[in-house]
């Protein structure tokens, strides 16, 4: 897999249709959750993009300090589903947090988790705070790495 790091005007049109569709097809179909993905948000984030032979297989989207929570983030995390065998959210997770690290140095990274991943992101170092709560009905949990 490769992985790219990019602004919004960097996606091109079939970067950004594959991205989309991809979010659909685990966000919305696979985890038969009813919500507007399309948040106006994707225009300020930082792109993850993993491709293999020309097909978005994982992605993920960053934002600096105070565009999303008061630290960095990470969210919308998606590998395909054929895809997951290879260990790739491990690693577009790690070239996230590559890619935080680099662009806003010395800062937390706050994400709001699926709480049945709890043990995935703390195996990439994010500690649980707070109160479980529901996310378009979905059970999360916030977790912080410093």
């Amino acid at each position: 897999m490769e992985i790219s790091v990019k602004t919004f005007e960097q996606l091109n049109t079939t970067e950004l249709y594959q991205i989309l569709r991809l979010r659909s097809e685990i966000f919305v179909v696979e985890q038969d959750c009813v919500y507007l993905d399309l948040d106006n948000k994707d225009q300020k984030a930082i792109h993850v993009v993993g491709t293999k032979n020309g097909q978005v297989v994982a992605y993920t989207r960053i934002f600096q300090p105070g565009d999303y929570f008061k630290n960095a983030s990470i969210g919308r995390v998606v590998v395909a589903q054929d895809q997951r065998k290879f260990g790739y959210g491990k690693i577009i997770m790690q070239a996230s947090i590559a890619a935080v690290e680099e662009r806003f140095p010395n800062t937390a990274i706050e994400i709001s988790a699926q709480s049945y991943l709890l043990k995935f992101y703390s195996d990439l170092g994010f500690v649980a705070f707070g109160e479980e709560y529901l996310e378009d009905g979905i059970p999360h949990t916030r977790m912080l790495k410093k």
